[in-house]
Order: structure tokens, then C-alpha cells, then sequence
């Protein structure tokens, strides 16, 4: 955790690792400045550290929420997680590829330092414009690690640098730079008597199935009376199947086909019709 001025200590702290590790390979005065390209190359040894892009890093971004609570208490410190992108670049005596030797010196001094040292953090913040940084007193390290780009996104990123022409560059990302909010938290009260509490899961099975037994049904609805036909006022009702003696079922009686019954009420006809006859 680190306050505002961590962006730039960090620039200042690259810098000054690129300055103290360039021997024994460059046996020359190099210049090492913070700042972006020139559009007038020079021709005396120089490193330029350009930070050309901040970025929140994705996987820290929401790692501190909620802050608040619903009241609006701050319960934990906010921290702005960022990544620094830098754009270092090299420049001499062409004709003795000093650009080339310095950026070997460049790409091994960060691959065998990738971790931004706590010294150099402590030596840029002595500058007067970076009095009050605390990024020594973090406990997140910084970390660089090498961007790759193809010739499209490199061309992109030095065609923002208006009349700059090109020089030879690597890209590096710093990360995980973390900048603490202003406002402190109120301290939690402390606990005045710590009380354990061991619960077996059959007990606390148990518990569950007693309190869901025990629960009151929700007001407003009517109990269900049970299906079937109600007996009218004064008379028994029927008794229903279980109450008493089972009883056999009676073989219920075939009925009589609609063809037989209509012979015989024709024959029963014919019958009355010939007595009437001897009668008259």
C-alpha cells in the first residue's frame, strides 16, 4: 500500500536500475532520463524511460469492495490497483550500435532484477519532488515484466508521439502498483468475552428437523376439509370403508340387453291386445 506518489517513484526507481547495472558492458557515460522520447535524437548515449500508459489491473480492480457499509461507515481502506506501462528506448553513435548495446543492457539488467529493489525505491524517493513517498514501507513489490507488441501495436503507440521518429525500444509493465485512499477505517471494538461454541451436524440436523416440525402454519389459510359428499343435516353419515367388518362385495347384476327387452314388451303387448278381444 502506497500513497499518491508511487507512479512516479516507481518511474524514478527504473531509472536509476537501468543507470546502476548498465557496467560491465557499457564502458560509457550513458544518460538515463525520465521522459518521452525526442523528436531531436541524440547522438551521446542516452536511455530514455517513457511511462506512456496506466492501466487498473483486472484482477485486483474489484478486490477491495465493498468499502461502505450501509450506512455509510468506511470499513476497509479503499486501494486503486494499476499496472504502469513504459516505453524505454535507446539512443547513440550508430555506426557503433551504442542503441543496440544499451538495450542488451536494458533487457538483461530487468530479467535478472525483475523485482524493483526496496533500496532504489528508498534513493528516488530522495528527490525533493518525491518527498513523502511511501512505497519503500509497501509490502507489494513491484514487478517487471517484458509487453510483447507486433509491428501494428508498435506503430500505433509511436504514432501518438507526434514528430518523434523511431528508435529502438523494448516495452516493459510494471505491476502491481496499489494507491491507498486518504480516509482510515474506525477501528473494530475488541472482543470482550470470546465464547466457542461446538455443534456436532446430527445435533444441528436434528435442531432443523424439530423447528420445522414446530412451525406455525401462515395465518390466513383455511385448513381443507376432506373430499367427498357431505350428509345432509339429521341423517348418519354413511359408513365409510375401514370403520367396521369388511363386508364381501355383492356380484353387481348384469343388465338385461336392449334387444331382449324390447321382445318382451312387444309379446306383453300382443298378450293384452288378444284379451281385450275376448272379453268384447
Amino acid at each position: 500500500m502506497s500513497n499518491a506518489l508511487a507512479v512516479a517513484t516507481v518511474t524514478q526507481a527504473l531509472a536509476l536500475l537501468i543507470e546502476h547495472n548498465l557496467h560491465p558492458e557499457i564502458d560509457m557515460a550513458v544518460s538515463v532520463e525520465t521522459r518521452k522520447p525526442p523528436s531531436d535524437p541524440p547522438t551521446d548515449p542516452t536511455v530514455t524511460v517513457f511511462l506512456y500508459q496506466v492501466t487498473h489491473n483486472p484482477s485486483m480492480r474489484n478486490n477491495d469492495l465493498v468499502t461502505r457499509a450501509s450506512d455509510g461507515t468506511l470499513l476497509k481502506r479503499p486501494a486503486a490497483a494499476i499496472d504502469l506501462h513504459f516505453l524505454i528506448s535507446a539512443y547513440g553513435e550508430e555506426t557503433e550500435l551504442v542503441g543496440q548495446r544499451l538495450i542488451g543492457s536494458v533487457v538483461r539488467t530487468l530479467h535478472e532484477i525483475p523485482v524493483l529493489p526496496k533500496e532504489l525505491i528508498e534513493e528516488a524517493a530522495q528527490r525533493p519532488y518525491l518527498d513523502g513517498s511511501d512505497l519503500a514501507e509497501s509490502l507489494q513489490k513491484v514487478r517487471f515484466t517484458p509487453t510483447q507488441m507486433d509491428i501494428d501495436e508498435t506503430s500505433k503507440l509511436w504514432g501518438m508521439l507526434h514528430n518523434t521518429p523511431y528508435a529502438l525500444s523494448v516495452v516493459y509493465q510494471a505491476s502491481l502498483v496499489l494507491l491507498d485512499g486518504h480516509q482510515k477505517p474506525v477501528p473494530a471494538k475488541p472482543v470482550e468475552r470470546p465464547e466457542v461454541t461446538v455443534v456436532t451436524f446430527e445435533a444441528e440436523r436434528a435442531e432443523r428437523a424439530a423447528e420445522s416440525e414446530g412451525a406455525p402454519e401462515a395465518p390466513g389459510v383455511p385448513e381443507r376439509e376432506p373430499a367427498g359428499p357431505t350428509a345432509p343435516a339429521g341423517t348418519e353419515p354413511e359408513k365409510t370403508a375401514g370403520t367396521g367388518p369388511e363386508q364381501p362385495a355383492k356380484p353387481a347384476k348384469k343388465a338385461a340387453p336392449a334387444r331382449s327387452r324390447t321382445r318382451t314388451r312387444k309379446a306383453t303387448a300382443r298378450s293384452n291386445d288378444s284379451g281385450d278381444g275376448k272379453e268384447s
